[in-house]
């Protein structure tokens, strides 16, 4: 760590102490930043925890619909995130408009929309859900009910044939994970044999890499998975941010992104002096009108209490 970096984290501890903030950080955050965060996980467990935290405020190192959720969540703390232009393309696919016709066309359908979402459509849905655990979700569902999934198709799908239900499908996917591809993938395995792949559901490459995949799991699950199996090489598809963390938890094994430009440059965009200039300026403060955060909530709210 350069001298640089240790003076930035020491003032931002020293203001995170000053201001009683917390900072969550996603796993597709830099190095740097996931180094500071008191929190590091996937969508569900930081939501979760900015539901419970004590803090007064929470600098979210992540994109702009997590800290949306994190502000319906705890409506009474300040939400701050170090860069607004910090978005998602999957998120961008789907707008409540888009939503409010959907339903129209599919009257008494029950919708279940992935967490990558604006307040306004999680507004309008049902049900969230994140990658871990969105089959759960779906399955909580009567089975004679309509099912509208969005925005992520390839997550949908994937439910889909895990749960066998009949869905209807948004054609939204994310731009990052849409770059991960099953040749590639099986050329990795062909340079290492002894690998095993673990593949996140938003990859567009899923269902045509499900005969060569050891596991499909969300980002938490693949932390987990790579720091409690005893397989010492893994082959990676998802956001490449993820294997910092594995290699620090994990620095006696070997992970192969399994393409090593699926960069997501929103997560990117978040580094650490940005979030000592969100601590030192109290920016940049998310915030969600009433009216929608109290119609999200109960949406949310299911998402969380399903483990």
């Amino acid at each position: 760590m350069s001298t640089t970096t240790e003076t930035i984290s020491q003032k931002i501890a020293e203001l995170k102490k000053k201001r009683n903030a917390v900072i969550l950080a996603h796993n597709y955050q830099v190095p740097e930043v996931q180094a500071v965060a008191d929190l590091l996980g996937d969508s569900l467990m930081l939501s979760r925890k900015a539901a419970e935290t004590n803090a007064d405020v929470i600098v979210f190192c992540g994109v702009h619909f997590m800290a949306e959720t994190a502000a319906i969540l705890a409506p009474k703390k300040k939400v701050l995130i170090p860069d607004l232009g910090a978005g998602c393309s999957l998120s961008a696919t789907m707008n409540a408009a888009d939503l409010r016709r959907w339903k129209a066309e599919h009257p008494g359908a029950v919708v279940v929309t992935y967490v990558n979402s604006s307040a306004e459509v999680k507004a309008e849905s049902d049900y969230c859900c994140t990658s871990s655990n969105a089959v759960k979700i779906v399955e909580s569902i009567p089975a004679d009910k309509e099912v509208l999934f969005g925005p992520d198709m390839f997550l949908g799908d994937w439910v889909r044939r895990s749960t066998g239900r009949k869905m209807h499908l948004w054609p939204g996917s994310c731009h990052v994970h849409h770059l991960i591809k099953t040749e590639e993938i099986k050329q990795l395995k062909v340079e290492h044999p002894k690998a095993k792949l673990i593949i996140h559901p938003e990859c567009g490459c899923t269902s045509t890499s499900l005969p060569i995949a050891d596991k499909v799991l969300s980002t938490e699950g693949m932390v987990r998975y790579a720091k409690e199996s005893a397989d010492k090489e893994i082959i990676v598809a998802t956001e490449t941010g993820i294997l910092d963390r594995m290699m620090k938890d994990s620095p006696d094994k070997t992970f192969y992104p399994a393409n090593a430009r699926a960069v997501c440059e929103f997560m990117k965009m978040i580094t650490l002096e940005k979030v000592l200039w969100s601590l030192e300026d109290m920016k940049y403060e998310v915030t969600v009108p009433k009216e929608i955060a109290d119609r999200a909530r109960l949406a949310i709210e299911r998402m969380i209490a399903t483990a």
